[in-house]
């Protein structure tokens, strides 16, 4: 007999509700929702916490707007940390340290927020409303910093739901549930995949396309990463997407060339850089002749900086290049491919290397999230190629350039350790000499 666990548990639930006097349910009311939430973090919400926690969860996904964001406010303040227990904590442990007095101010500073995730998680679907509640938070979190406090709980939660080690990665081919192929071409971020025959060329012989799966999540992709075999990294988005053509299929390079976060709820919930280095490993068992791993990335935020860039600091950085070569470069009628950006490919060249290697944010770390991304997972930036992507896209993103970063697999430890502990941003010998 196959069991189905969510029925199992909304049985419970339906179990609890009967024996469970529950508050009186009004939709979109913040006081009934609320109750709930109080309930669920006391000790009969232990009691019948599938039931509560279903409640909350139905209730939350019929608040309006406007009462999503006033409930953010409410259980920020209501179950953030007590300051005068958390002081009483500490001058407990420091007149007896021992590991009860340790374990209750770990629990005090806490809070009561990460508790009432946690409860909430306990129905039905649990997970992935929370994830579509963060998705909500991160919304108004711009100009509500007050609830801070309340993205970083849910970070920290979804680090311990979504460990590597609970999630399942799948190898995606053109057998692949319909279902799931339909989510792959929509939560695509990358490179958009506008049919369903271009989606079987990504699935290709010379193709490889992984994806984690969480079990709570049926059916629904976390994130994903495509591959292409190339002679070589790849130079050129158009080529590696375009049909394949009979030849050379004595591969030595395995160029991932997009990868895809596909919860907006899961922002800044690091995954990617176990996704691609336990897709290394995966194609290294299957494809020992691959020696050459490395990516051909976008440049996002490029052509902006650029934009804004004024003239002394583009004298500064291209050196005797006038300037006046490129001043087309911000002009708003330039079209993808145009003559003139493989003409002053010397000047674009310095530009973007001084961008993605100088160019630092409020912790000197490179400004741009693709090159953090990949620097922090141990990559160099190894060349920039000019015209990769020939596209509307391509062109506003940087003009059409792309980056290889190079994964060499005997230095990834060496150089993730030279980047986090030391800021240093590692790049190969072609392009220090652009700089």
């Amino acid at each position: 007999m196959k069991f189905n666990l969510k029925e199992i548990i909304s049985s419970i639930a339906d179990v609890g509700q009967k024996l469970f006097k529950k508050t009186e349910l009004k939709r979109n009311d913040l006081d009934t929702i609320l109750s709930l939430c109080d309930d669920l973090i006391s000790n009969k919400g232990a009691a019948f916490g599938i039931t509560v926690a279903r409640d909350i969860t139905d209730l939350y996904q019929e608040l309006t707007l406007e009462n999503k964001l006033l409930f953010f406010q409410k259980i920020n303040e209501k179950y953030k940390p007590n300051h005068t227990k958390v002081t009483e904590a500490i001058e407990t442990y420091q007149k007896t340290q021992n590991d009860k007095n340790l374990y209750k101010l770990f629990i005090t500073s806490e809070g009561k927020r990460r508790e009432l995730f946690k409860r909430m998680n306990m129905a039905p679907n649990g997970i992935s409303t929370i994830v579509s509640l963060r998705e909500d938070l991160l919304k108004v979190l711009g100009e509500h910093k007050d609830l801070k406090p309340l993205d970083d709980d849910l970070r920290e939660l979804f680090k311990s739901w979504f460990n590597p080690g609970f999630l399942k990665l799948a190898k995606i081919t053109w057998d692949t549930k319909a279902a799931v192929l339909e989510k792959i071409m929509k939560y695509e971020r990358v490179h958009e995949i506008k049919d369903m025959d271009e989606l079987k060329r990504r699935l290709g012989e010379d193709r490889r396309f992984f994806s984690y799966f969480h079990p709570a999540l049926e059916d629904e992709p976390i994130i994903f990463v495509q591959v292409a075999l190339t002679n070589g990294l790849g130079k050129s988005i158009q080529d590696i997407t375009k049909p394949r053509a009979e030849g050379d299929k004595n591969y030595d390079s395995a160029t991932f060339y997009s990868i895809s976060n596909c919860q907006e709820g899961l922002s800044r919930v690091t995954l990617g850089n176990f996704l691609i280095k336990r897709v290394v490993f995966e194609i290294q068992e299957e494809l020992p002749n691959i020696k050459n791993f490395g990516t051909l990335s976008p440049i996002p935020g490029f052509r902006d900086w650029f934009s804004y860039l004024e003239d002394n600091k583009i004298k500064n950085i291209v050196g005797n290049i006038p300037i006046e070569n490129i001043k087309f470069l911000k002009s708003p009628d330039l079209k993808p491919g145009d003559s003139r950006i493989v003409s002053n490919k010397d000047a674009l060249l310095k530009l973007v290397s001084h961008y993605l290697i100088n160019e630092k944010n409020h912790k000197k770390l490179p400004v741009n999230d693709v090159c953090r991304f990949h620097l922090g997972n141990g990559a160099i930036i190894d060349d920039i190629i000019i015209n990769a992507n020939v596209s509307e896209v391509g062109l506003n993103r940087s003009f059409g350039v792309m980056v290889n970063y190079l994964y060499e697999l005997k230095s990834i430890e060496k150089n993730h350790e030279d980047y986090i502990n030391n800021k240093k941003v590692i790049v190969s010998d072609k392009v220090k000499k652009l700089i």
